[in-house]
Parts: structure tokens; sequence; C-alpha cells
């Protein structure tokens, strides 16, 4: 990755395409660059199996005619007239969209903070090899791991170009940086695979490749011999940060402003209403200095601020873009995201905030329960709440992590999960969702 990024020559393509769009007969009209440049190398077993690069410039252009609206999308080379031109015969033809807009003039961001997302480390293939390499030693050399599904080492950068005609140009970028392994303990019908993994913008902060290694090798020999579980009911189920980081995913999947308008979430009416235990907050802040999922405006161009989405158990937001905020009567909140062609809103560094008690104190207080590390399928029903997923982890038992667990379903409605959650002082904020560990009472288990 270059230390020198240029997107002035971007910036002035982005809005000579706008222009030219005005020009072809389009009332309002924004286009958006997003630059993309990655490498990675993955191995197994001690022998690089893949090395993979990509770069690319996509060129999106938006355009409204009165109430119609059309998009469009090329790759660099192409004649910018007539992508304009095309931009336009389509809107005219396509039905009205009575809240497709751009953002309003007023809520444009005209200044905004460098929020240190870009890292100019040059990454080697050799670099990204020997670290791919450690991390699998590392796992192997854990006793008990058998085999190895594979380690890779990432890394990558990231950008946006967004001009508007209602005056708005600017430009940010950001970089990534990962490492992964995967392996396998046992043997036969009796193996189990885990994980672990580190993802950062600046590769300083990395964990070392021997550290992840380390850790998923320790995990998977845990999970060698599981048992399974009898059926119960108002069993506590404790979630570790990698699964509770989903629940929260499905809490904002839940307040998403889209799933509003469309009537497909379950909480679609419960504004201003507690939804979560009280006393429990969530915050989602697009701010944050060196966040993971930071960014200085949205994809309308709009600077998000920080938001307490739910505050003391209580529904206070929803994510929104302009079209979606317009569709339900709101404003937008800046968390636009460009999709394609599309806007839509979503999340950006979200993070259920952590209580006052230990991870080690929580489970000591379930006493009796399942920690679960690992979940099967996606089992969130956001229409009516219904949740059930094929699990695996840990029972607890004398408030300690004894026998591994598998081949067992968790089963409740996150209504009640929202209200019987708590949670621990262990947020990782390194993630764009960030969730401590979690337990929750009253749920179903689905055993032998």
């Amino acid at each position: 990755m270059s230390s020198e990024i240029d997107s002035s020559k971007l910036l002035d393509r982005a809005s000579e395409l706008v222009t030219l769009a005005k020009r072809a007969g389009a009332d309002e009209a924004d286009a958006v660059i997003v630059r993309s440049r990655s490498q990675s190398v993955g191995v197994r077993l001690g022998k690089v199996e893949s090395t993979e690069s990509s770069e690319s410039d996509d060129f999106s252009l938006r355009v409204f005619v009165g109430k119609q609206v059309a998009s469009v999308s090329a790759n660099p080379g192409f004649d910018l007239k007539t992508l304009a031109e095309r931009a336009v015969a389509m809107a005219k033809v396509s039905p009205e969209d009575p809240f497709a807009c751009l953002a309003d003039k007023e809520r444009l961001a005209t200044s905004y903070d460098d929020l240190q997302l870009f890292d100019p480390t040059e990454v080697s293939t050799d670099q990204l090899r020997d670290a791919a390499l450690a991390a699998e030693e590392a796992a192997l050399a854990v006793k008990g791991v058998s085999n190895s599904s594979g380690a890779g080492a990432s890394s990558g950068m990231g950008g946006l170009v967004l001009v508007t005609s209602h005056g708005f140009s600017g430009s940010y970028m950001g970089s990534r940086f990962g490492r992964s392994v995967s392996v396998i303990a046992g043997e036969g019908t009796k193996m189990e695979r885990d994980y672990d993994y580190d993802s950062r913008l600046y590769f300083a902060d990395l964990d070392a490749p021997e550290d992840i290694g380390r850790r998923a090798g320790e995990r998977v020999v845990r999970r060698v011999n599981p048992r399974q579980v009898d059926t119960g009911s108002n069993i506590t189920v404790v979630f570790d940060p990698r699964i509770a980081r989903g629940f929260v995913g499905s809490i904002a999947g839940a307040i998403n402003g889209a799933s509003v308008a469309r009537k497909t979430s379950f909480l679609r009416d419960k504004m201003g209403q507690q939804i979560l235990k009280k006393g429990l907050s969530i915050t989602d802040d697009p701010q944050i200095i060196r966040g993971p999922s930071s960014r200085p405006f949205d994809g309308e161009g709009v600077r998000g601020e920080k938001l307490v989405m739910i505050e003391d158990g209580v529904l206070n937001h929803w994510f929104l873009s302009t079209s979606t905020a317009r569709e339900i009567g709101f404003e937008t909140n800046g968390r636009g995201v460009r999709g394609g062609t599309s806007v839509s809103p979503a999340s950006t560094n979200l993070a259920l905030e952590p209580g006052d008690i230990s991870p080690q104190d929580l489970i000591r207080q379930v006493g009796t329960g399942f920690y679960v590390t690992e979940l099967i399928g996606h089992g969130a029903n956001m229409i009516t709440g219904e949740y059930s997923c094929g699990a695996s982890g840990f029972w607890i038992e004398n408030g300690e992590t004894s026998f591994a667990v598998s081949e067992v379903t968790i089963a409740s409605n996150l209504k009640d999960m929202f209200m019987r959650v708590t949670p621990a002082n262990d947020v990782d904020r390194k993630y764009g969702v960030a969730a401590p560990t979690l337990a929750i009472e009253g749920m179903t288990i689905a055993g032998r």
C-alpha cells in the first residue's frame, strides 16, 4: 500500500460525472468511487496454498429526475458523458420513488476530522507468508492438535470518494490487516475444529501470530470428546464474547430503520419503550479515533455523531439514512452506507456497554448453566423475535466451566432474552460490534 494516496484525481472525476449528469437532465446527482487494494496469503501444513491480490476503483452514479431515480456503475476507463446520459435516460423511465433523495444540504458535513484510519505500512507477501506459517506452527505445537485447516494473513486498504450536486466533496481511506488460523483436534468422527484471528487498522497493533496460533490450539483441544446434555428449560446460557457480538448484531438489525420501514422488525413499535434490561445501554459512535468502523462522514456526506441507541434499556434511536428516515417520519442520523449503487442505514462502532462484574465472577454466579462458544446457523426470526440455534461449548458446574458440550439447541425469544441479559466487564472495542461476555437467563436447551 502506498503511503501517499492522492484522491484529488478521483474527486475531480466524480465531480465531472455529477456535472455531466446535471447537463444531461438530472435535477440532482451524486457520484461515488470505492477504492480497494488487498493481498493475502494462505498456508496449510507448512506450505503456501494461495497467494491473492486485487485492486479496483468502482464508480457509481445516482441521478434524480423529479421523484424518479436510477443508478449505474462502471469500472475505470468508461466514458463519463455516456454513463451520465445512460443514467438519466434510465431515471426517466423508472417508477417514482417518493422517498429517494440526496441528503438535505444543511445536513452535509462542511468539515470533518482525521480519524487516523489509514496505516501506510507496506507489508510484503513474504511477511504475510511468514506470519501465516508462524500462526499455524504455534497451533500445531499445542498438545492434542492433530491437523490444520489452514492459516492466513492479509493486508489491504479501502476508501470512499463522494461528490454530490448539493456541493459536498470528500474522501477518506482506511487500512486493514489480519491474521487467522483454524486447526483440528481428535480423530475420525470425533474431530473438533476451532480457530482464532485478529484484525486491526494498524499493522503494529496486530496480535503476534504465535499468540493467535496458541489460542486456536488451546481452544480446539478443550472441545475434544464433547457430550450432550439433557433437555431442560429455564437454563442460564452464557455467551462467549465472540457469540455475544452476534447477539448485539441482532439488536442492531432490529433497530435498523430499513427493517422498521419494511415492517420486518419485531421492535418496530417500540420507540421510547424499554426493550433491554434496565441499566443496559448500547452506543454507536462513528467518530472514534482509529475505530474499526469509524468514518468521518457517511455514504451521503452526513457527519454522524455518537448516539446512545438504547439508554438504561430504553430505545432512543433507529439507524437512519436520509430516504429511510423520510419514509418513517424522522431525519437521518448519518448512518447511511453505500452498497453498490444504493444507500441503506447501518451501525458503525456499535457497543453493548459493559457491566461491573468480571466474566469469571459472572460464571460463578450462574452456578449451573451452559457456556456457548459456537453457534450453528442463523436462528433469529427478526419479524417475530423467535430464536433457535445449534450450539456447542462447555457445561457450567459449581460456577466453573467443565466438560465440552455439542449437538444441542438453545432457544428463546429475543424480546425475553433482551430483558434477561447480564453483561460482564470484558468488552473488547477492537471490533466494529463490541460486546462483553453475556449471561442470559431463562433459555431452553434441547439435548438428548
